[in-house]
């Protein structure tokens, strides 16, 4: 059972926001792309392997994908963490192509593609660690002696793992998407005890659930980048230039099209990158609104949390991430 569902991390979101606010010759704006360009692939990695965890039983499984926990000292997280009776499972999942060698000696994973060799932290220290915090949180939280099992998934097609002959932990904790329900019958095996009944495994997941902390990410900051140098404005959904607002709706002069609820996306926009938290002055100047009245009309018929009243009046974005998904917004 999926109770954690994966969602599109908030990085991506906020870095396809960023793209959609700078201009076409912003000297940032090639890094901005690889560093999403990454984030996208290994968030597609980690889709693959929903078709061989969907052939694990419902009942006997509980899977919660990007879970992030403190251990009390510091922050971690998990690609896919599963549950069941018997033992925990965290999942490190890489979507890399190539040639893959483990080298055990340095601990590195060295990828050769089209004949240009490119080094990657190693995956088995990383899933290591965080067995070793999560199993810190467990004993925090008064959950003990639960055996905890990791693996390494690849979930590359055009993927060829190598390694040396004698470095039996790879062959050990590094598997191909597609065994991974063979895998964790494994387990099963390796430990055929429960290690907790059935209300101690749901309250444990529930608590994973109702600990799992969401990291804050200034995306601004990450790359120097000034909110002044923002694209302001409403922008069109079909050539993404800006619209102007004429009889109660948006219409873009260039391609001609027009929306009732394209301001929708510019308010992600500003809450993404900007602030969670806007007062109409700032949407005044953030959708390039000259009316302070059909600015408030404008957050108003959003029915957005807020506090405050008249002009110290502040209006919570956040439930607009929850009501307008960015699925479709990234495909653009």
């Amino acid at each position: 059972m999926i109770v954690k569902k994966r969602s599109i991390p908030v990085h991506i979101q906020k870095l396809e926001a960023l793209l959609r606010r700078l201009s076409n010759t912003h000297h940032k704006r090639s890094k901005i792309e690889e560093d999403l360009g990454k984030r996208l692939a290994g968030y597609k990695g980690e889709q693959r392997i929903d078709y061989p965890l969907s052939f694990l039983p419902e009942k006997d499984y509980f899977i919660l994908h990007d879970v992030r926990l403190f251990d009390g000292s510091y922050y971690f997280q998990m690609d896919t963490i599963i549950l069941s009776n018997c033992f925990i499972l965290i999942l490190e999942v890489k979507n890399i192509a190539g040639s893959l060698y483990f080298d055990s000696d340095f601990n590195q994973l060295i990828r050769t593609l089209n004949e240009k060799e490119e080094p990657f932290p190693d995956p088995i220290s990383q899933v290591e660690r965080q067995q070793y915090q999560l199993l810190r949180w467990l004993r925090i939280q008064k959950f003990n002696h639960i055996p905890i099992e990791t693996l390494v998934v690849i979930s590359s097609s055009n993927a060829i793992l190598t390694t040396s002959p004698n470095n039996r932990q790879v062959y050990e904790k590094v598997i191909l998407s597609s065994k991974l329900p063979a895998q964790i019958n494994k387990f099963l095996k390796i430990h055929p005890q429960s290690a907790m009944d059935e209300k101690t495994l749901a309250k444990l997941t529930k608590k994973i659930v109702k600990c799992h902390t969401p990291q804050i990410i200034d995306i601004l900051n990450q790359f120097s980048i000034s909110k002044n140098e923002l694209i302001k404005g409403v922008l069109c959904t079909g050539c993404r230039l800006t619209m102007n607002r004429e009889r109660g709706k948006w219409v873009c002069t260039t391609c001609h099209h027009h929306s009732n609820e394209a301001h929708i996306e510019s308010l992600l926009d500003y809450s993404l990158l900007i602030s969670p938290i806007i007062t109409n002055r700032e949407a005044r100047s953030f959708l390039n609104i000259t009316s302070s009245e059909i600015s408030k009309n404008l957050l108003q018929s959003l029915n957005l949390p807020f506090t405050g009243n008249n002009k110290s009046r502040s209006y919570n974005l956040l439930p607009l991430q929850k009501k307008h998904p960015p699925t479709k917004r990234m495909q653009k």
